[in-house]
């Protein structure tokens, strides 16, 4: 059976849909799960003293909660376990649990900062800890081109490889741990109260002095007249005798 030359690109065209149809479709792409922290901190490396710290101190679950429910995002600073190494013996040790609570809420700026952000923001840049004991808690950024320095005030280093630089979240990399000039900062000494005195103590004190200086002169006097006396009977005697 012959078909009118109008036809076959019709029939063609209907051949074209039904293999399109056939074709099984390309599935479509998975929805990213909820950011953690940790896991990030995880596929780096070197970061077994900060994970421990954000999960001793319960920070980490802070920050995933934070992340999935706000539009700010959120920059961590993250210290290297050679960075903790580096610090004196025992400063960890020597530090309580809101300190540690501290020192981790102090490496975490609550806004989404990539690079460039970090060489443009006005210093001091507000952190997790800010608004704590009455301390301001910032952190203060230099540098220029790709370096960036950020420093505490007591300590400064450089920012090192991103882990991370998409928003909602920027993980970056620091060599030192971010020891706030908080902890350095001596609080003033309580004075002391002034010593009391006590006067009615003072006056027993003196009268039981001043008996006590009486007494040896009473004592004298009792012995200087048993030495007359036992003079005054020695001559009676000796006026008998003769």
């Amino acid at each position: 059976m012959a078909f009118p030359p109008l036809l076959f690109p019709l029939f063609s065209l209907l051949l074209a849909t039904l293999s399109l149809a056939q074709t099984p479709s390309a599935p479509a792409p998975t929805p990213e799960g909820p950011i953690n922290v940790t896991a990030i901190l995880e596929k780096g490396g070197q970061y077994t003293t900060l994970i421990r710290l954000l999960n001793t101190t319960q920070v980490g679950d802070q920050i995933n909660n934070q992340l999935n429910n706000s539009h700010d995002g959120m920059t961590v600073f993250a210290p290297t376990d050679n960075a903790f190494s580096n610090l004196p013996s025992g400063t960890l040790n020597n530090l309580n649990p809101q300190q540690q609570v501290q020192l981790i809420l102090y490496h975490v700026a609550p806004k989404y900062y990539s690079r460039a952000d970090l060489l443009t923001v006005s210093n001091p840049v507000r952190t997790q800890a800010s608004g704590q004991d009455g301390g301001v808690w910032g952190l203060y950024f230099s540098g220029e081109g790709n370096q960036v320095n950020v420093s505490t005030g007591v300590v400064e280093t450089q920012i090192n490889n991103a882990l991370r630089q998409e928003a909602p979240l920027a993980v970056y990399e620091v060599d030192k741990v971010l020891i706030p000039k908080e902890f350095s900062e001596a609080k003033a000494p309580v004075a002391s109260p002034p010593p009391s005195t006590n006067t009615s103590t003072g006056s027993n004190t003196t009268k039981s002095t001043g008996a006590a200086a009486e007494a040896p002169e009473s004592g004298s006097g009792r012995l200087q007249m048993g030495v007359g006396l036992v003079a005054g009977v020695g001559l009676f005697c000796m006026g008998l005798l003769s």
